[in-house]
C-alpha cells in the first residue's frame, strides 16, 4: 500500500488558479502641492500622467520630469545675481 495519492485523484477537489489578469492602471491620488515656481509646478503636474499608464510606462514619465527639474535648477544657477556695487578706488595718502 502506498501513501501517495494518484495525480488524478489529487486534482479533483483542487481549485483551479485563474489566468493572471493584472488590474487596470489606477491613479495613486498623491497630493502635489504647488511650489510657486511655474516651471517646477508644470513638471510636478506631469507626474499625474503616470497614473493612467501601466507600470512599464512610468519610467518615461519619471525620466522626463527628472530632466525638466534638473533643467529648472540649472537655469537658476545660470541667472545673473543682483548687481555688485562698484568699488571706488581708495586714494592712498601721500
Amino acid at each position: 500500500m502506498s501513501d501517495t495519492v494518484p495525480e488524478s485523484e489529487g486534482l479533483q477537489g483542487a481549485a483551479v488558479e485563474p489566468e493572471y489578469d493584472p488590474a487596470e492602471p489606477a491613479p495613486l491620488n498623491v497630493p502635489r502641492t504647488p511650489t510657486g515656481h511655474a516651471e517646477v509646478d508644470v513638471r510636478l503636474a506631469r507626474l499625474a500622467d503616470a497614473d493612467h499608464l501601466a507600470t512599464d510606462g512610468h519610467v518615461e514619465v519619471y525620466e522626463d520630469v527628472h530632466r525638466g527639474l534638473r533643467e529648472a535648477l540649472t537655469a537658476l544657477d545660470a541667472r545673473p545675481g543682483p548687481p555688485v556695487p562698484a568699488r571706488h578706488p581708495t586714494v592712498a595718502p601721500q
